[in-house]
C-alpha cells in the first residue's frame, strides 16, 4: 500500500529546508548578523516519541506519527513522505493537541486516516528525539521564514545519534527565498543541505544502521509529455542533485550516513558523485534553449570545475582495477615487476583519494548545492504550455547531439586518442539525453538504439582508460628500470585489444548513425 501523498492534494503542509552543521559551528551561527537580526520567538526543551507497529507498517507506507512535548504543550503530529531535494521538503502534515489517546479524525486524507485507525491498536513507541529548540523569525518584503535551531540527540534503545540542525520553515514567500537565506548563511558557515528527516534518522537507528547504505546511483526518470520544458528541466535537475548530494555525504564518511567515520570510503561514492555532476551538465546542455543563457553557461562551468577536482582519484581507480588487474591475472601475481608496479599504483591511488577528499569540502559542496537550488527555483516559468513543446525541444536537441557524434566520428577515423575521446564524450552526452527523454520515446526502439550506443561507449571507454594509463604510468614508474619495463608490458598487453576495439567502436558508431533515431516520428 503506497500512501505517499501528492502535495497539491493536502491543505496542511510544511515547506522547510533542513541544514546540518557541526556543533563546533554553533557559536559562529549565533553570531551571524542574519541570525542575530531574526526576531527571537522562543526556546524550549522538546521531547518527541515516534510510534509505529512492531513490523514498521507506518514506515513502509511513508507515514510518521509522533507525540511531542514542549514545556506544558503536548501535540500529536502525522506526517507523510514527500520527495526532498537539496534539503527542501514539502510534507503533508496534520497537527493537533494531545487528549490522552490517539485521535486521527483531523487527518483529512481518507486513506491515511483509515490506515491509522486500522492500525491504532498495534501502535507502540519505537524511538525518541530530545533536543533544545531555539526559534527565530526572519522577515522582509513578502517573506517570512522561521529559523529553528535544534541541538540534542535521536535515541533508539541503546543506540543514539547527535542532532545539530537548522530548519528554515516557510511561512510566506517561495522556496527560492529559503535557498537564498540559506545561501547567505552558508557563505560563512559550514552548512550542508540534509534530506533526512528526524523520523528517517530514527528508523535508521532502529534498523541498526542497515538502511540507506551504499553509493547513490541515477534515479529512474519520470517525465510528463504535458510538462513545460522548464518544469521538466527542474524535475530532472533535482534527480541529479539528489545523486550529487547523497554521494558527497557518503564519500566523506559522515557518521550520520551509516558508514564508519574511520573507514576508507568506497571509491564508488566519488565515481557516482561525478556521474551526477556530468548528468546535470548534460541536462543543462540539452535544455539550454529553454533556460536563461547565463544560467546554463555559469552552472555548466561551475559544475565542471567541481567534477574535475575529483578526477585524479577515479583515473587511478580505473588504472588499477581495469587496466593493470587483467595483466596481473594473465601474467601471474608473482611477476616481480608487475607486483612492484601494482604496489606503487596503490600508493598513488591512496594519495589521490586523500587529495580528492580534501577537495570535497562539505561546506564548499553545501554552498554550491544551495546556490544551484536557489538559481533552479528562481527560473522563470515563461515557456509556452503549447501542446508538444517539450517533445519538440528534446527532438531538436537530440538531433543536435547526434550531429555532434557524426562530426566527431569523421574526425576520429584516424584513431587519434584525443579525437576518439571527444567522440566518446559526444556519445556519452547523447546517452544521457536518451536517458532523460526515455519516457517520451518509443520504448522498444529506444532500447535497441541504446544497446548499440552502449557498445560504442564501452569500447571507447576502454580505449580512454588505456590512454590514461599511457599518460599516468611513466610518472608512477619514474626512473626505476624494473617499473618502466612493467609499465611497458601493461601497455603492450593491451595494444592488440585497443586496435580491435577501435575498429569496433567506429563500426558501431556508423551503425548508430545509419539507424532511425527513436525520437523521430
Amino acid at each position: 500500500m503506497n500512501l505517499e501523498i501528492q502535495n497539491r492534494a493536502i491543505e496542511n503542509r510544511e515547506v522547510e529546508l533542513k541544514l546540518s552543521l557541526p556543533p563546533t559551528a554553533l557559536a559562529a551561527l549565533r553570531q551571524h548578523p542574519l541570525f542575530v537580526a531574526a526576531e527571537l520567538r522562543g526556546a524550549a526543551e522538546v521531547e518527541s516519541t515516534y510510534y509505529d507497529t512492531p513490523d514498521f507498517a507506518l514506515r513502509a507506507c511513508g507515514i510518521a506519527l509522533r507525540l511531542r512535548r514542549a514545556g506544558d504543550i503536548r501535540q500529536q503530529t502525522v506526517k507523510c513522505a514527500a520527495p526532498s531535494t537539496g534539503g527542501l521538503a514539502a510534507r503533508p502534515e496534520w497537527e493537533q493537541g494531545w487528549s490522552g489517546h490517539f485521535d486521527f479524525s483531523g487527518v483529512t486524507d481518507a486513506r491515511v486516516r483509515t490506515f491509522l485507525v486500522d492500525n491504532a491498536a498495534r501502535l507502540t513507541p519505537v524511538f525518541n528525539t530530545r533536543f533544545h529548540r531555539e526559534t527565530r523569525c526572519h522577515s522582509g518584503a513578502g517573506v517570512c521564514i522561521r529559523l529553528m535551531l535544534d541541538t540534542g540527540a535521536i535515541l533508539a534503545g541503546e543506540r543514539s545519534e547527535p542532532l545539530c540542525e537548522l530548519e528554515l520553515e516557510l511561512d510566506a514567500g517561495t522556496p527560492a527565498d529559503l535557498f537564498r537565506l540559506a545561501g547567505q548563511l552558508a557563505a560563512t558557515l559550514p552548512l550542508f543541505p540534509d534530506d533526512r528527516s528526524k523520523a528517517a534518522r530514527g528508523y535508521w537507528l532502529c534498523a541498526g544502521a542497515t538502511l540507506e547504505r551504499g553509493p547513490a546511483r541515477a534515479e529512474a526518470v519520470t517525465l510528463g509529455r504535458k510538462q513545460t520544458p522548464v518544469a521538466a528541466f527542474r524535475d530532472l535537475a533535482e534527480s541529479c542533485v539528489r545523486q550529487w548530494q547523497a554521494n558527497v555525504r557518503g564519500a566523506l564518511c559522515d557518521p550520520a550516513s551509516g558508514t564508519d567515520p574511520d573507514a576508507t570510503p568506497d571509491p564508488e561514492y566519488i565515481h557516482q558523485l561525478r556521474v551526477g555532476l556530468r548528468r546535470l551538465r548534460a541536462l543543462l546542455r540539452l535544455f539550454a534553449p529553454a533556460l536563461p543563457e547565463t544560467f546554463a553557461a555559469i552552472w555548466r562551468r561551475r559544475l565542471g570545475d567541481n567534477a574535475r577536482s575529483l578526477g585524479g582519484a577515479r583515473d587511478l581507480d580505473v588504472l588499477c582495477d581495469a587496466v593493470l588487474a587483467p595483466v596481473l591475472a594473465a601474467c601471474g601475481a608473482d611477476h616481480e615487476g608487475l607486483a612492484r608496479l601494482s604496489a606503487a599504483l596503490e600508493t598513488a591511488r591512496g594519495t589521490a583519494r586523500v587529495e580528492a577528499l580534501r577537495h570535497l569540502d562539505l561546506a564548499a559542496q553545501g554552498r554550491l548545492l544551495l546556490g544551484f537550488m536557489a538559481a533552479l527555483h528562481s527560473l522563470p516559468e515563461a515557456d509556452a504550455r503549447r501542446r508538444g513543446a517539450l517533445a519538440a525541444l528534446t527532438e531538436r536537441r537530440l538531433d543536435r547531439a547526434l550531429t555532434r557524434v557524426a562530426r566527431r566520428l569523421a574526425a576520429a577515423r584516424g584513431g587519434d586518442p584525443a579525437r576518439l575521446h571527444r567522440l566518446r564524450i559526444a556519445c556519452k552526452q547523447l546517452r544521457y539525453g536518451l536517458d532523460f527523454c526515455a519516457p517520451l520515446l518509443r520504448r522498444k526502439a529506444a532500447a535497441r538504439y541504446l544497446k548499440t550506443l552502449v557498445k560504442v561507449q564501452n569500447k571507447l571507454g576502454y580505449l580512454h582508460d588505456v590512454e590514461v594509463a599511457r599518460q599516468r604510468l611513466p610518472a608512477v614508474a619514474g626512473a626505476v628500470p624494473e617499473l618502466a619495463a612493467a609499465a611497458a608490458l601493461v601497455l603492450d598487453w593491451h595494444a592488440p585489444c585497443c586496435r580491435k576495439r577501435c575498429k569496433g567502436a567506429l563500426r558501431n558508431t556508423e551503425a548508430l548513425l545509419a539507424a532511425t533515431p527513436p525520437w523521430r516520428r
